[in-house]
């Protein structure tokens, strides 16, 4: 991606010389996110020990406080690259080609998505915590430790930097998954941690073969040491490329990396399937893209075919289970969130497969595009399964009782399908067709609209029921809305509203432009 390789070549200010030595000096204001919510997690945790019981929802509010710190310490950012942790070349130089971090544009709209994710999803567990009865302390330490790995792994340009990232975000959230005390937490967590630990395992042993191959872990000086690789050392390369992403592509649940997906949002609390399905996808997806189109930019048509017939098979088995999925069946609704949700990481694959064949066109502006709209209407409609995680059918007739919000229900479900009004999914989905056209991917694009068309069926399904007349009040207007999950919702809302009718908002934001 050329994009992103220019981004990497802005000189930064890294060392300072000291008894005839070069010390690194740390640009503090650049690794401000993640460090943020590194710092929150220890105040929850030092808190959690002197809080009474009665005041542990204290500690809900602090972990607010410092996810939305965080946020606001990406504003100062945005002037231009900042990158830390260099090495210096023998003349004492940076070398801008062996950085470990890198808040460029792509890094801080990724860190804007996860931690903005992170934020809702901590505005829906005030009221899960206190409804699941799940230890507060605990709850909220995981929580923000996980999103400090999310908000690491977008920055991290070294093999080693990002695999420490994603295991920063995956092993909290194992726990998080297991804290559900009614049994199914327990299982769902051994299955997630299972499965996350043979893909890692594959992908230390990738980064091995990369490292054997090209003697650096740095994403550019693998690009530039790929080519000129010794050729009995060629396979071992390659192999090691394909194990890597392999290992990444789990975390984007990517068939046929995705079997943990339903089982484990089922058996974890309602926002912390949230916050699998939109942050921890975000992290892994952007670790995949900057390993890929970054790091093994040589081989991109051996990874850009394997990623698009992932895309397609990510995709279609995603909403072909979704379809299958009966409105009466026990967990329902979230399970049909968990197939949709692999469903969409499909189409977020697809500009990703793109930029494996037309490198002079950066394609992570859609896929940034998508997953920030994907993002929003995904937590908004996780939001009001959060107050009634039950069936499908719950939902029949709520338009009846709660009008404000069964419109704001059907809006995210529109949006995820792609249907006025909800402008900004359909907008999404434009602009990721435009990529795999562009790639000359014509074969992904079919299928993309195919697949457009099955999600159709289930997302209008569920929207009918909201409006359906029905002889009793649905089961979900007995329920109060609690003040956190109604701001987390109108958020959410109010948001969707807004770039359904300035889609060109979020398309500047990124860097997209919808007809050129």
């Amino acid at each position: 991606m050329t994009h992103a390789l220019d981004t990497l070549n802005l000189t930064t200010p890294l060392a300072v010389a000291h008894s005839g030595q070069l010390i690194q000096s740390v640009d503090w204001l650049a690794i401000a996110p993640p460090l943020i919510a590194a710092a929150a997690a220890l105040v929850v945790l030092v808190a959690d020990l002197f809080l009474p019981t009665a005041r542990k929802p204290v500690l809900g509010l602090l972990s607010i406080a410092g996810l939305a710190l965080a946020l606001l310490s990406l504003i100062p950012l945005h002037a231009g690259t900042r990158s830390t942790f260099c090495l210096r070349t023998a003349s004492g130089a940076v070398d801008p080609t062996a950085c470990s971090y890198a808040a460029d544009h792509f890094a801080l709209l990724f860190q804007l998505l996860v931690l903005a994710g992170a934020l809702l999803v901590a505005l829906l567990s005030v009221y899960g915590v206190g409804q699941d009865r799940l230890p507060a302390g605990e709850f909220w330490f995981l929580l923000l430790s996980s999103a400090c790995g999310a908000a690491l792994l977008p920055a991290a340009r070294d093999l080693a930097t990002l695999v420490i990232a994603l295991e920063v975000t995956a092993l909290p959230s194992f726990a998080l998954v297991g804290l559900r005390r009614d049994g199914r937490g327990g299982e769902a967590a051994l299955k997630f941690f299972l499965s996350s630990v043979t893909a890692t395992a594959v992908t230390l042993l990738g980064v091995s073969f990369v490292y054997a191959a090209t003697g650096s872990l740095y994403l550019v000086r693998i690009a530039s040491a790929l080519p000129h690789a010794d050729p009995q050392l060629k396979t071992v390369a390659a192999v090691g490329a394909v194990l890597t992403l392999v290992g990444f592509a789990f975390k984007t649940a990517a068939v046929p990396f995705h079997f943990w997906v339903p089982d484990t949002y089922v058996g974890a609390p309602v926002p912390v399937a949230a916050y699998l399905s939109v942050v921890g996808k975000a992290a892994g997806l952007s670790g995949l893209a900057a390993i890929a189109v970054i790091g093994f930019h040589p081989y991109g048509r051996v990874w850009g075919t394997a990623v698009a017939v992932a895309a397609a098979l990510t995709m279609t088995v995603g909403n072909v289970a979704a379809l299958r999925q009966r409105g009466d069946a026990p967990d329902s609704a979230v399970r049909l969130l968990a197939w949709s949700s692999v469903a969409q990481a499909g189409y977020l694959l697809v500009p990703i497969a793109a930029a494996g064949f037309r490198p002079a066109r950066d394609p992570l502006g859609a896929t940034l595009a998508f997953a920030l709209v994907y993002g929003l209407v995904n937590l908004g409609a996780f939001a009001l399964a959060a107050l009634l995680a039950g069936r499908v059918d719950d939902y029949r007739g709520l338009a009846r009782s709660r009008p404000a919000t069964a419109l704001a229900m059907a809006f995210f479900l529109l949006s995820l399908a792609g249907l006025p009004p909800g402008v900004v999914g359909l907008f999404g989905k434009f602009v990721v067709f435009r990529a795999a056209v562009d790639g000359g991917l014509g074969w992904l694009a079919v299928i993309m609209a195919v697949n457009v068309v099955l999600g159709l069926f289930y997302y209008l399904r569920w929207t009918a029921k909201l409006f359906q007349p029905t002889a009793a009040e649905a089961p979900l207007a007995a329920r109060p809305l609690p003040l956190p999950l109604g701001l987390a919702l109108g958020l959410t809302a109010v948001i969707g509203v807004v770039l359904s009718v300035a889609p060109q908002l979020v398309l500047q934001v990124v860097g997209v432009s919808l007809f050129g």
